[in-house]
């Protein structure tokens, strides 16, 4: 920008004292304040626009980056799948054509002809087993043969039902 010193400063306001008067110089001078004041916010917000609009970029950059790498990724996985898929297919298609040989030979072997291979393939079904809670049942951390020894409170009173548990009958005066 442009660089004044003191006596560049000097040399204007003396100008500006002969030029404009003395009555007018205050209101002259908070005039040009008041612009100076506008000019500089105005080129700050310009700055400001500038650095949002190259952020902008940046992030667009970034996002377009992390979107191929992505991209990549899921097709490497894609890949890794279809080849897992095709080596477990043909290992089941190997297993299933010795399973109805064996199963052939099995049947030929038993009088009442299941197929033992085929059921041999199939994982067992896990029985049901009750997980052993009692969920109804709520369970205070501390039994309740201890709170009355030691007499905790297990029920909550309001403050009017503790006033009326303790305030004289009318009658027993």
């Amino acid at each position: 920008m442009i660089d004044f010193g003191f006596d560049k400063l000097a040399l204007i306001g003396a100008v500006a004292l002969i030029v404009i008067g003395p009555e007018k110089l205050p209101k002259v001078a908070r005039t040009v304040g008041h612009l100076v004041g506008k000019a500089q916010r105005y080129v700050a917000d310009v700055k400001a626009e500038v650095n949002r609009s190259i952020e902008l970029e940046e992030l667009k950059k970034m996002k377009t980056q992390f979107e191929t790498a992505a991209r990549d990724v899921e097709q490497s996985v894609q890949q890794e799948v279809n080849a897992a898929n095709a080596s477990v297919s043909s290992t089941w298609e190997g297993l299933g054509s010795d399973a109805t040989s064996a199963g052939k030979a099995a049947e030929g072997a038993s009088d009442s002809g299941h197929d033992w291979a085929h059921q041999a393939l199939q994982p067992p079904v896990p029985a049901y087993s009750h997980p052993k809670k009692k969920w109804r049942l709520k369970r205070a951390a501390m039994p309740t043969w201890y709170k009355q020894r030691q007499g905790v409170r297990t029920r909550a009173q309001s403050g009017a039902a503790r006033v009326a548990r303790f305030r004289p009958k009318a009658g027993a005066r």
